[in-house]
Protein backbone atom coordinates (compact mmCIF):
# COMPACT_ATOMS: atom_id res chain seq x y z
CA UNK A 1 0.00 0.00 0.00
CA UNK A 2 1.16 3.31 -1.37
CA UNK A 3 0.87 6.24 1.62
CA UNK A 4 0.46 9.60 0.28
CA UNK A 5 3.23 11.58 1.28
CA UNK A 6 2.18 15.03 0.90
CA UNK A 7 -0.80 16.89 2.20
CA UNK A 8 -2.38 17.11 -0.90
CA UNK A 9 -2.38 13.81 -1.84
CA UNK A 10 -3.65 13.08 1.99
CA UNK A 11 -6.41 15.23 1.09
CA UNK A 12 -7.61 13.07 -1.64
CA UNK A 13 -6.92 9.22 0.59
CA UNK A 14 -8.90 7.46 3.55
CA UNK A 15 -7.12 10.26 5.43
CA UNK A 16 -10.06 13.14 5.15
CA UNK A 17 -9.87 16.11 6.64
CA UNK A 18 -13.04 15.78 8.08
CA UNK A 19 -12.25 12.49 9.67
CA UNK A 20 -8.80 13.04 11.43
CA UNK A 21 -10.14 16.61 12.79
CA UNK A 22 -13.30 15.26 14.52
CA UNK A 23 -11.71 11.99 15.48
CA UNK A 24 -9.44 12.56 18.35
CA UNK A 25 -7.24 9.08 19.89
CA UNK A 26 -10.11 8.19 22.40
CA UNK A 27 -12.49 7.87 19.84
CA UNK A 28 -10.12 6.01 17.54
CA UNK A 29 -9.55 3.33 20.11
CA UNK A 30 -13.08 3.44 20.61
CA UNK A 31 -13.96 2.50 17.81
CA UNK A 32 -11.28 -0.26 17.20
CA UNK A 33 -12.52 -1.80 21.00
CA UNK A 34 -16.40 -1.60 19.27
CA UNK A 35 -15.42 -3.79 16.38
CA UNK A 36 -12.96 -5.95 18.28
CA UNK A 37 -16.15 -6.71 20.97
CA UNK A 38 -18.61 -7.31 16.94
CA UNK A 39 -15.96 -10.26 16.15
CA UNK A 40 -16.17 -11.45 19.80
CA UNK A 41 -12.29 -11.77 19.41
CA UNK A 42 -9.76 -11.23 22.94
CA UNK A 43 -9.21 -8.04 24.16
CA UNK A 44 -6.17 -8.14 25.45
CA UNK A 45 -4.37 -11.82 24.23
CA UNK A 46 -2.13 -12.97 26.68
CA UNK A 47 -3.81 -11.94 29.76
CA UNK A 48 -5.48 -14.27 31.73
CA UNK A 49 -7.88 -14.49 34.70
CA UNK A 50 -9.26 -10.54 34.01
CA UNK A 51 -11.96 -11.58 31.50
CA UNK A 52 -14.94 -11.27 34.18
CA UNK A 53 -13.39 -8.51 36.53
CA UNK A 54 -10.48 -6.35 35.01
CA UNK A 55 -11.15 -6.48 31.24
CA UNK A 56 -15.01 -5.31 31.23
CA UNK A 57 -13.83 -2.42 33.74
CA UNK A 58 -11.42 -1.51 31.25
CA UNK A 59 -13.75 -2.20 28.63
CA UNK A 60 -16.04 0.63 30.19
CA UNK A 61 -13.84 2.95 30.49
CA UNK A 62 -12.65 2.98 26.61
CA UNK A 63 -16.41 2.95 25.63
CA UNK A 64 -16.52 6.57 28.39
CA UNK A 65 -13.28 7.80 26.99
CA UNK A 66 -11.72 8.06 30.64
CA UNK A 67 -8.58 8.51 31.56
CA UNK A 68 -8.01 5.65 33.94
CA UNK A 69 -5.86 3.97 36.36
CA UNK A 70 -4.91 0.53 37.85
CA UNK A 71 -4.83 -0.11 40.87
CA UNK A 72 -3.11 -2.78 42.17
CA UNK A 73 -0.05 -5.13 44.13
CA UNK A 74 3.20 -6.33 42.28
CA UNK A 75 3.42 -8.34 39.25
CA UNK A 76 -0.72 -8.18 38.71
CA UNK A 77 0.03 -7.62 34.66
CA UNK A 78 -0.87 -3.59 35.00
CA UNK A 79 1.86 -2.57 33.14
CA UNK A 80 1.34 -5.18 30.12
CA UNK A 81 -2.27 -4.05 30.26
CA UNK A 82 -0.81 -0.72 29.21
CA UNK A 83 0.86 -1.59 26.88
CA UNK A 84 -1.53 -3.55 24.84
CA UNK A 85 -3.61 -1.04 24.41
CA UNK A 86 -1.49 -0.33 21.26
CA UNK A 87 -3.36 -2.79 19.58
CA UNK A 88 -6.48 -0.89 19.55
CA UNK A 89 -4.50 2.32 17.71
CA UNK A 90 -4.95 2.42 14.07
CA UNK A 91 -2.03 0.83 11.83
CA UNK A 92 -1.14 4.03 10.36
CA UNK A 93 -1.54 7.81 11.53
CA UNK A 94 -0.35 10.53 9.27
CA UNK A 95 1.65 13.38 11.04
CA UNK A 96 3.46 16.38 9.64
CA UNK A 97 7.46 15.01 9.14
CA UNK A 98 9.58 16.49 11.62
CA UNK A 99 7.32 17.55 14.01
CA UNK A 100 8.40 16.66 17.66
CA UNK A 101 4.84 16.39 18.87
CA UNK A 102 3.80 14.40 16.01
CA UNK A 103 0.95 17.11 14.77
CA UNK A 104 -2.17 16.15 12.59
CA UNK A 105 -1.50 17.57 9.22
CA UNK A 106 -4.66 19.71 8.96
CA UNK A 107 -5.24 20.54 12.94
CA UNK A 108 -1.15 21.73 13.66
CA UNK A 109 -0.37 22.91 17.51
CA UNK A 110 3.16 23.82 17.08
CA UNK A 111 4.78 27.32 15.96
CA UNK A 112 6.96 25.53 13.52
CA UNK A 113 4.45 23.02 12.04
CA UNK A 114 1.54 26.15 11.36
CA UNK A 115 5.16 27.93 9.70
CA UNK A 116 5.47 25.15 7.19
CA UNK A 117 1.96 24.58 6.38
CA UNK A 118 1.12 28.13 5.23
CA UNK A 119 4.79 27.92 3.15
CA UNK A 120 4.24 24.48 1.97
CA UNK A 121 0.43 24.40 1.62
CA UNK A 122 -0.28 20.86 -0.31
CA UNK A 123 2.95 19.93 -0.52
CA UNK A 124 3.71 20.09 3.37
CA UNK A 125 5.84 16.22 3.73
CA UNK A 126 3.47 13.73 5.46
CA UNK A 127 5.16 10.62 7.49
CA UNK A 128 3.32 7.68 9.75
CA UNK A 129 2.95 6.66 12.69
CA UNK A 130 2.45 2.73 13.65
CA UNK A 131 0.89 2.04 17.13
CA UNK A 132 3.83 1.31 18.52
CA UNK A 133 5.41 4.75 18.02
CA UNK A 134 2.50 6.09 19.77
CA UNK A 135 2.74 4.50 22.88
CA UNK A 136 4.75 6.42 25.96
CA UNK A 137 5.32 4.87 29.24
CA UNK A 138 7.49 6.83 32.12
CA UNK A 139 8.43 5.44 35.55
CA UNK A 140 7.29 8.32 38.04
CA UNK A 141 10.41 8.70 40.55
CA UNK A 142 10.77 11.67 43.15
CA UNK A 143 13.21 13.43 41.17
CA UNK A 144 10.89 13.40 37.57
CA UNK A 145 10.58 16.99 36.94
CA UNK A 146 8.37 19.27 35.27
CA UNK A 147 10.91 19.78 32.18
CA UNK A 148 11.24 15.60 32.05
CA UNK A 149 7.20 15.66 31.50
CA UNK A 150 5.68 19.18 29.66
CA UNK A 151 8.68 20.82 28.67
CA UNK A 152 11.79 23.56 28.90
CA UNK A 153 13.17 26.17 27.25
CA UNK A 154 16.04 25.29 24.97
CA UNK A 155 18.61 28.33 25.27
CA UNK A 156 20.59 26.38 22.76
CA UNK A 157 18.12 26.09 20.15
CA UNK A 158 16.86 29.66 21.07
CA UNK A 159 20.85 30.91 20.23
CA UNK A 160 21.18 28.51 17.36
CA UNK A 161 17.90 30.08 15.74
CA UNK A 162 18.47 33.46 16.62
CA UNK A 163 14.99 33.33 18.51
CA UNK A 164 13.92 35.32 21.84
CA UNK A 165 13.96 32.92 24.61
CA UNK A 166 10.17 33.71 25.17
CA UNK A 167 9.35 32.06 21.74
CA UNK A 168 7.60 28.88 21.42
CA UNK A 169 10.07 27.99 18.57
CA UNK A 170 12.95 27.64 21.98
CA UNK A 171 10.99 25.09 23.22
CA UNK A 172 12.48 21.17 23.82
CA UNK A 173 9.39 19.34 24.49
CA UNK A 174 8.68 16.98 27.12
CA UNK A 175 7.23 13.65 27.49
CA UNK A 176 3.47 14.38 27.14
CA UNK A 177 4.10 16.54 24.31
CA UNK A 178 5.64 13.52 22.34
CA UNK A 179 3.23 11.06 23.08
CA UNK A 180 0.50 13.45 21.29
CA UNK A 181 -2.11 11.65 19.26
CA UNK A 182 -1.65 8.45 21.35
CA UNK A 183 -1.18 7.05 24.84
CA UNK A 184 0.94 7.98 27.92
CA UNK A 185 1.23 5.73 30.44
CA UNK A 186 2.64 6.94 33.79
CA UNK A 187 3.81 3.71 36.19
CA UNK A 188 3.66 3.64 40.04
CA UNK A 189 1.64 7.44 40.02
CA UNK A 190 1.92 7.87 43.77
CA UNK A 191 5.77 8.24 43.65
CA UNK A 192 5.39 11.56 41.37
CA UNK A 193 6.28 14.62 43.43
CA UNK A 194 2.42 16.93 43.91
CA UNK A 195 3.63 19.81 42.39
CA UNK A 196 4.93 17.88 39.18
CA UNK A 197 1.24 16.07 39.75
CA UNK A 198 -0.20 19.34 39.26
CA UNK A 199 1.20 20.54 36.20
CA UNK A 200 -0.15 16.81 34.45
CA UNK A 201 -3.78 17.93 35.65
CA UNK A 202 -3.94 21.07 34.35
CA UNK A 203 -2.83 19.93 30.87
CA UNK A 204 -5.56 17.14 31.77
CA UNK A 205 -8.16 19.46 31.44
CA UNK A 206 -7.41 22.99 30.47
CA UNK A 207 -4.41 21.82 27.81
CA UNK A 208 -2.38 24.84 28.96
CA UNK A 209 0.92 24.72 31.27
CA UNK A 210 3.72 27.35 31.88
CA UNK A 211 6.82 26.55 31.09
CA UNK A 212 9.57 28.70 32.89
CA UNK A 213 6.92 31.78 33.18
CA UNK A 214 6.11 31.55 29.61
CA UNK A 215 1.93 30.28 28.92
CA UNK A 216 2.32 27.57 26.40
CA UNK A 217 -1.23 26.69 24.38
CA UNK A 218 -0.97 22.55 24.08
CA UNK A 219 -4.54 21.32 23.83
CA UNK A 220 -3.13 17.63 23.42
CA UNK A 221 -4.58 14.59 21.61
CA UNK A 222 -3.92 12.54 24.34
CA UNK A 223 -5.27 9.05 26.26
CA UNK A 224 -3.64 9.24 29.91
CA UNK A 225 -3.50 6.00 31.46
CA UNK A 226 -1.99 5.50 35.02
CA UNK A 227 -0.59 2.47 37.35
CA UNK A 228 -0.26 2.33 41.20
CA UNK A 229 0.22 0.00 43.96
CA UNK A 230 -2.13 0.88 47.03
CA UNK A 231 0.99 0.46 49.63
CA UNK A 232 2.56 3.39 48.06
CA UNK A 233 -0.44 5.45 49.02
CA UNK A 234 1.15 5.49 52.47
CA UNK A 235 4.69 4.36 52.07
CA UNK A 236 6.04 6.78 49.63
CA UNK A 237 3.05 9.07 48.23
CA UNK A 238 -0.18 9.49 47.29
CA UNK A 239 -2.00 10.72 44.52
CA UNK A 240 -3.05 14.68 45.08
CA UNK A 241 -6.71 14.73 45.25
CA UNK A 242 -7.52 17.14 41.79
CA UNK A 243 -5.90 14.44 39.87
CA UNK A 244 -7.60 11.54 41.13
CA UNK A 245 -10.98 13.68 40.51
CA UNK A 246 -9.46 14.02 36.67
CA UNK A 247 -9.07 10.42 36.50
CA UNK A 248 -12.60 9.00 34.68
CA UNK A 249 -11.99 5.01 36.24
CA UNK A 250 -10.07 2.82 39.08
CA UNK A 251 -9.76 -0.18 38.69
CA UNK A 252 -8.43 -2.63 40.76
CA UNK A 253 -6.55 -5.63 39.71
CA UNK A 254 -5.76 -8.85 41.38
CA UNK A 255 -3.69 -12.05 41.35
CA UNK A 256 -5.09 -15.05 39.54
CA UNK A 257 -8.11 -16.44 41.12
CA UNK A 258 -7.48 -20.32 40.63
CA UNK A 259 -4.41 -22.47 40.33
CA UNK A 260 -5.12 -23.45 36.78
CA UNK A 261 -5.02 -19.64 35.65
CA UNK A 262 -1.86 -19.30 37.65
CA UNK A 263 -0.14 -22.26 35.48
CA UNK A 264 -1.40 -21.03 32.80
CA UNK A 265 0.28 -17.57 33.24
CA UNK A 266 3.46 -19.27 34.61
CA UNK A 267 3.78 -21.64 31.42
CA UNK A 268 3.39 -18.55 29.39
CA UNK A 269 5.96 -16.61 31.31
CA UNK A 270 8.60 -18.85 32.32
CA UNK A 271 11.65 -19.41 30.01
CA UNK A 272 11.32 -23.40 30.26
CA UNK A 273 12.06 -23.94 26.35
CA UNK A 274 15.96 -24.39 26.47
CA UNK A 275 16.81 -25.93 23.61
CA UNK A 276 18.67 -29.42 23.66
CA UNK A 277 17.67 -31.72 25.74
CA UNK A 278 14.59 -32.35 25.63
CA UNK A 279 11.98 -31.20 28.45
CA UNK A 280 9.53 -32.50 30.15
CA UNK A 281 8.27 -30.70 33.17
CA UNK A 282 5.16 -32.74 35.22
CA UNK A 283 1.63 -31.09 35.84
CA UNK A 284 2.31 -31.58 39.86
CA UNK A 285 5.36 -29.75 39.95
CA UNK A 286 3.85 -27.24 37.96
CA UNK A 287 1.36 -27.46 40.52
CA UNK A 288 3.74 -27.09 43.04
CA UNK A 289 4.86 -23.88 41.77
CA UNK A 290 2.15 -22.56 42.04
CA UNK A 291 0.40 -23.20 45.55
CA UNK A 292 3.61 -21.72 46.66
CA UNK A 293 2.59 -18.15 45.83
CA UNK A 294 -1.01 -18.71 46.62
CA UNK A 295 0.26 -20.40 49.94
CA UNK A 296 2.33 -17.50 50.61
CA UNK A 297 -0.51 -14.86 49.95
CA UNK A 298 -2.42 -16.83 52.93
CA UNK A 299 0.36 -17.26 55.31
CA UNK A 300 0.18 -14.56 58.42
CA UNK A 301 4.00 -14.56 58.31
CA UNK A 302 4.24 -12.96 55.33
CA UNK A 303 3.10 -8.92 54.35
CA UNK A 304 -0.04 -9.12 52.57
CA UNK A 305 -0.06 -5.00 51.79
CA UNK A 306 2.69 -5.67 49.85
CA UNK A 307 1.46 -9.20 48.19
CA UNK A 308 3.46 -11.67 46.88
CA UNK A 309 4.38 -11.44 43.20
CA UNK A 310 3.17 -13.62 40.15
CA UNK A 311 6.68 -13.57 39.11
CA UNK A 312 7.37 -15.54 42.36
CA UNK A 313 6.49 -18.65 40.20
CA UNK A 314 7.78 -17.57 37.09
CA UNK A 315 11.58 -17.32 38.82
CA UNK A 316 10.80 -20.67 40.78
CA UNK A 317 9.82 -22.55 37.54
CA UNK A 318 12.76 -21.39 35.61
CA UNK A 319 14.72 -22.41 38.45
CA UNK A 320 13.36 -25.41 39.18
CA UNK A 321 13.97 -26.47 35.09
CA UNK A 322 17.62 -25.28 35.26
CA UNK A 323 18.29 -27.70 38.96
CA UNK A 324 16.67 -30.58 36.52
CA UNK A 325 19.12 -29.01 33.82
CA UNK A 326 22.37 -29.46 35.66
CA UNK A 327 21.05 -32.66 36.76
CA UNK A 328 20.56 -34.28 33.69
CA UNK A 329 23.27 -32.87 32.01
CA UNK A 330 25.96 -34.07 34.64
CA UNK A 331 24.45 -37.70 34.63
CA UNK A 332 24.35 -37.68 30.65
CA UNK A 333 20.25 -38.48 30.76
CA UNK A 334 18.38 -37.09 28.10
CA UNK A 335 15.12 -36.08 29.06
CA UNK A 336 15.03 -33.09 31.54
CA UNK A 337 12.05 -34.25 34.88
CA UNK A 338 12.24 -31.55 37.62
CA UNK A 339 11.87 -32.81 40.79
CA UNK A 340 10.22 -31.68 44.03
CA UNK A 341 13.75 -31.72 44.96
CA UNK A 342 14.24 -29.35 42.57
CA UNK A 343 11.92 -27.13 44.26
CA UNK A 344 13.92 -27.24 47.29
CA UNK A 345 16.98 -26.14 45.32
CA UNK A 346 14.63 -23.23 43.89
CA UNK A 347 14.65 -21.54 47.33
CA UNK A 348 17.26 -18.48 46.14
CA UNK A 349 13.99 -17.55 43.88
CA UNK A 350 11.23 -17.57 46.48
CA UNK A 351 13.40 -15.88 49.82
CA UNK A 352 14.01 -12.54 47.77
CA UNK A 353 10.33 -11.55 47.02
CA UNK A 354 8.93 -12.19 50.36
CA UNK A 355 8.60 -9.20 52.65
CA UNK A 356 7.85 -11.12 56.37
CA UNK A 357 5.74 -9.94 59.05
CA UNK A 358 7.57 -9.93 62.74
CA UNK A 359 6.79 -13.85 62.85
CA UNK A 360 8.31 -14.47 59.90
CA UNK A 361 11.65 -12.16 60.85
CA UNK A 362 12.01 -14.03 63.70
CA UNK A 363 11.72 -17.24 62.21
CA UNK A 364 13.61 -16.65 59.09
CA UNK A 365 12.95 -16.73 55.40
CA UNK A 366 14.64 -19.79 54.68
CA UNK A 367 12.18 -21.76 57.11
CA UNK A 368 9.47 -19.91 55.82
CA UNK A 369 9.79 -20.71 52.36
CA UNK A 370 10.46 -24.04 53.30
CA UNK A 371 7.04 -24.34 54.86
CA UNK A 372 5.72 -23.01 52.27
CA UNK A 373 6.98 -25.74 49.12
CA UNK A 374 5.65 -28.35 52.25
CA UNK A 375 2.58 -26.95 51.88
CA UNK A 376 2.33 -26.56 48.94
CA UNK A 377 3.44 -30.32 48.33
CA UNK A 378 1.00 -31.21 50.54
CA UNK A 379 -2.18 -29.56 48.98
CA UNK A 380 -1.10 -30.76 45.31
CA UNK A 381 -0.91 -34.47 47.00
CA UNK A 382 -4.34 -34.21 48.14
CA UNK A 383 -5.50 -33.40 45.14
CA UNK A 384 -3.88 -36.82 43.54
CA UNK A 385 -3.87 -39.09 46.32
CA UNK A 386 -6.89 -38.10 48.28
CA UNK A 387 -8.24 -41.67 48.41
CA UNK A 388 -5.60 -43.70 47.78
CA UNK A 389 -4.56 -46.58 50.07
CA UNK A 390 -0.43 -45.41 50.54
CA UNK A 391 0.11 -47.80 53.85
CA UNK A 392 2.07 -50.59 52.23
CA UNK A 393 4.36 -47.52 51.42
CA UNK A 394 4.48 -46.47 55.04
CA UNK A 395 4.84 -49.73 56.54
CA UNK A 396 7.97 -49.86 54.57
CA UNK A 397 9.66 -47.66 56.20
CA UNK A 398 8.31 -48.16 59.64
CA UNK A 399 9.83 -52.26 59.67
CA UNK A 400 13.38 -49.81 59.16
CA UNK A 401 13.59 -48.81 55.78
CA UNK A 402 15.24 -45.77 54.27
CA UNK A 403 16.16 -44.54 50.93
CA UNK A 404 18.59 -40.93 50.52
CA UNK A 405 17.20 -39.29 47.05
CA UNK A 406 19.64 -36.57 46.70
CA UNK A 407 18.56 -34.11 44.13
CA UNK A 408 21.95 -34.76 41.95
CA UNK A 409 21.32 -38.30 41.82
CA UNK A 410 21.18 -39.69 38.50
CA UNK A 411 17.47 -41.30 37.53
CA UNK A 412 18.65 -45.04 36.63
CA UNK A 413 20.02 -45.95 39.95
CA UNK A 414 17.81 -43.97 41.79
CA UNK A 415 15.08 -46.10 40.49
CA UNK A 416 16.96 -49.36 41.42
CA UNK A 417 16.01 -48.41 44.55
CA UNK A 418 12.82 -46.92 44.50
CA UNK A 419 11.74 -50.14 42.99
CA UNK A 420 12.19 -52.03 46.14
CA UNK A 421 9.71 -50.00 48.11
CA UNK A 422 6.86 -51.96 48.51
CA UNK A 423 3.70 -50.48 46.03
CA UNK A 424 5.17 -47.11 45.47
CA UNK A 425 6.07 -46.96 41.46
CA UNK A 426 2.28 -48.69 41.37
CA UNK A 427 1.22 -45.38 43.07
CA UNK A 428 2.68 -43.75 40.83
CA UNK A 429 0.49 -44.83 38.10
CA UNK A 430 -2.36 -42.26 39.44
CA UNK A 431 0.00 -39.68 38.52
CA UNK A 432 -0.64 -41.44 34.43
CA UNK A 433 3.43 -42.71 34.89
CA UNK A 434 3.75 -46.50 34.33
CA UNK A 435 6.89 -48.27 33.83
CA UNK A 436 7.48 -48.01 30.31
CA UNK A 437 7.63 -44.16 30.86
CA UNK A 438 11.08 -42.82 30.85
CA UNK A 439 13.18 -42.93 33.77
CA UNK A 440 13.29 -39.85 34.50
CA UNK A 441 9.98 -39.64 34.78
CA UNK A 442 9.11 -42.46 36.85
CA UNK A 443 11.97 -41.22 39.53
CA UNK A 444 10.06 -37.98 39.36
CA UNK A 445 6.69 -39.14 40.38
CA UNK A 446 7.92 -41.61 42.94
CA UNK A 447 9.58 -39.07 44.24
CA UNK A 448 6.74 -36.67 44.72
CA UNK A 449 4.72 -39.69 46.73
CA UNK A 450 7.68 -39.68 48.65
CA UNK A 451 7.46 -35.89 49.40
CA UNK A 452 3.53 -35.74 49.67
CA UNK A 453 3.40 -38.42 52.95
CA UNK A 454 6.79 -36.15 54.31
CA UNK A 455 4.64 -33.52 54.24
CA UNK A 456 1.71 -35.13 55.90
CA UNK A 457 3.88 -36.40 58.28
CA UNK A 458 3.42 -39.85 57.63
CA UNK A 459 7.77 -40.85 56.91
CA UNK A 460 10.30 -38.40 57.63
CA UNK A 461 12.92 -36.60 55.86
CA UNK A 462 16.23 -35.29 57.32
CA UNK A 463 18.33 -32.33 55.53
CA UNK A 464 20.41 -34.65 53.51
CA UNK A 465 17.31 -36.01 51.77
CA UNK A 466 17.31 -39.47 53.91
CA UNK A 467 13.04 -40.58 53.89
CA UNK A 468 12.69 -42.76 56.82
CA UNK A 469 10.00 -43.57 59.34
CA UNK A 470 11.34 -40.84 61.74
CA UNK A 471 9.58 -39.80 64.89
CA UNK A 472 6.25 -39.70 65.13
CA UNK A 473 5.32 -36.57 66.03
CA UNK A 474 2.64 -35.82 69.19
CA UNK A 475 -0.29 -32.96 68.79
CA UNK A 476 1.93 -30.55 70.30
CA UNK A 477 5.43 -31.92 68.22
CA UNK A 478 6.10 -31.16 65.08
CA UNK A 479 8.22 -34.06 62.75
CA UNK A 480 11.60 -33.67 63.01
CA UNK A 481 13.98 -33.40 60.39
CA UNK A 482 17.30 -34.98 61.27
CA UNK A 483 16.29 -38.44 61.55
CA UNK A 484 19.15 -41.11 62.19
CA UNK A 485 20.36 -43.35 59.47
CA UNK A 486 19.90 -47.30 59.67
CA UNK A 487 21.36 -50.09 58.87
CA UNK A 488 18.81 -50.76 56.07
CA UNK A 489 19.78 -47.25 54.31
CA UNK A 490 20.09 -47.17 50.61
CA UNK A 491 21.63 -43.80 49.12
CA UNK A 492 22.23 -42.65 45.64
CA UNK A 493 24.52 -39.74 45.46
Amino acid sequence: MNLPSTLGALRRSEFSESRMTTRRVKDEMRDNLIARLRDGGSIFPGIVGYDDTVVPQIVNAILSRHNYILLGLRGQAKSRILRALTTLLDAQAPYIAGCEIRDNPYAPLCKRCKQELARLGDELPIAYLTPDDRYVEKLATPDVTIADLIGDIDPIKAARDGQDLGSELTVHYGLLPRANRGVFAINELPDLAGKIQVGLFNIMQEGDVQIKGYPVRLPLDVALVFSANPEDYTARGKIITPLKDRIGSEIRTHYPATIEEGTTITAAEAWIDRGGLRMSVPKYVNEVVERIAFAAREDRRIDKRSGVSQRLPISVMENVVSNAERRAVRNDEKVVVPRIADVYAAMPAITGKLELEYEGELKGADLVARDLIRTAVAKTFDRHFADADLTQIVQWFDLGGEIQMAESAAAVEALAGLNGIQGLLDKAKQLGVGPKDAVEIQVSAAEFVLEGLHAHKRIGRSEERVFSAGEKPSKKQEVREDFPASRGRRSFN
